[in-house]
């Protein structure tokens, strides 16, 4: 393990033999959709049960649980991170901690992760993100303390999730790249409906069913605590479906109006769908795997976190990318496949254009313009997607990255173990 720190590219680290076993995701759940009234601590319990399952490792064997949550949206979310651990059957004396770098989360778990590893302690770790969307509170902050004469005050706390205080909302920096780079509604409108067909085929072909649970009513239990009901609608069972998908056309695309600016390229079809759901990946060192005689998907080769303006916030995945390249000593033309979170379609073809990327190779099943973004899962469903397509391709290296809100990126380099 070497890790750096530069003020003008960011902080990067190189690891030694740790692995991305495998791992499990619930379908994301459109808003106000199936999933809306489950907490996102329960979609973490299904998430990480599963990806247990997936990875052939017992929750007896887990060291250590990072996870994350943006929004927290249920009132026991202040204990996520442990109710996850302990009702997905990981030991009561096992610690848990929460993440939290935004849309980042969920790459800061396994890079968390891997750190704990790499300093020697732990062999394993679970490692994801939860978010219930839907559930986002109203709030009215200083209640407690009364309210002057009309000026009852409250925030949709949704919102304020999308809504830079210190520059402008999220929406409005995927405009600001939009032109810096003359990105137009078209060609926004163009690269949307794309994931939308990639995830439509991906889907087809099969390639979900590794990867998405099925989610039915459940009592999760563990002697000597409360059991955790959870109850989807009336007659669903095996629910399994990205339900913010829906097949595109231009046309119709082109009719829809700007959101964020006026003349802008931005709407409802080109921008990432809010969605709840939740995504859990194990990792562990070489000494583990080859004890328990395990196939991880891939090796975590190295991570890097940059910063930047938050007015152009999207770029973020430019200079993290960039440097995670230079501590691995490696070039572009030696990644056979990139997954950038598509935050809003402007801001994914902004980071294409500056680093000069391959179209072909990028989000080849789609993105979160398709599936939706549920924020703290994200960077563990991208690294786990990635890996296992590289796998499935045959390809060596694999790098997964995302903006983050406040203008930052990061980025993991994946090895598939499998060459």
């Amino acid at each position: 393990m070497k890790g750096i720190h530069d003020k003008e590219k960011g902080i990067a680290i190189t690891y030694d033999d740790t692995y991305l076993i495998n791992g499990a995701r619930t379908p994301f759940g459109k808003l106000c959709g199936t999933l809306g009234r489950v907490s996102p601590t329960d979609l973490g319990i299904y998430a990480t049960k599963a990806a247990l399952q997936n990875s052939g490792v017992k929750g007896e064997d887990i060291d250590q649980l990072m996870y994350a949550n943006i929004g927290q949206s249920s009132a026991d979310s202040y204990f996520l991170p442990r109710h996850i651990g302990l009702y997905s059957g990981i030991p009561v004396g096992i610690p848990a901690v929460m993440l939290q770098r935004i849309c980042g989360s969920g790459f800061e778990t396994i890079i968390a992760g891997a750190e704990q590893i790499a300093l020697g302690k732990a062999n394993t770790a679970l490692c994801g993100g939860t978010e219930n969307m839907t559930l986002s509170p109203t709030v009215s902050f200083g209640n407690r303390m009364g309210y002057p004469l009309g000026k009852i005050d409250f925030k949709d706390m949704l919102w304020e999730a999308l809504n830079d205080t210190a520059a402008v909302p999220m929406g409005c920096t995927a405009e600001n790249v939009a032109e810096k780079h003359n990105i137009s509604k078209a060609d926004a409108n163009e690269f949307a409906k794309l994931s939308i067909d990639r995830y439509l085929a991906a889907k087809e072909r099969g390639f979900f069913e590794g990867e998405v649970i099925k989610m039915n009513s459940e009592v999760f239990e563990l002697e000597g605590l409360k059991p955790r009901k959870v109850f989807l609608p009336r007659k669903v069972s095996d629910f399994n479906v990205d339900e913010n998908v829906r097949p595109a056309d231009l046309e119709s695309m082109a009719k829809l109006p700007s959101v964020f600016a006026r003349d802008g390229v931005q709407t409802a079809a080109n921008s990432s769908g809010i969605v709840d759901g939740a995504a859990s990946v194990v990792i562990a060192n070489k000494e583990f795997i080859d004890a328990n005689g395990l196939k991880p998907l891939s090796r975590i080769v190295a991570s890097a976190t940059s910063a930047l303006d938050p007015n152009v916030m999207g770029l973020g995945p430019v200079p993290s990318i960039r440097l995670v390249l230079e501590v691995a000593g490696l070039s572009l033309d030696d990644i056979g496949l990139i997954e950038i979170n598509e935050a809003f379609a402007a801001q994914f073809i902004g980071c294409e254009r500056e680093l000069g990327l391959n179209r072909d190779i990028c989000n080849v099943n789609g993105g979160a313009i398709a599936l939706g973004h549920p924020l703290a899962a994200t960077g563990t469903r991208l690294s786990l997607t990635i890996s296992r397509e590289m796998k499935e391709r045959g390809v060596k290296y694999g790098i997964a990255s995302a903006c983050i809100g406040g203008g930052q990126g990061t980025a993991i380099l994946f090895e598939n173990t499998s060459l």
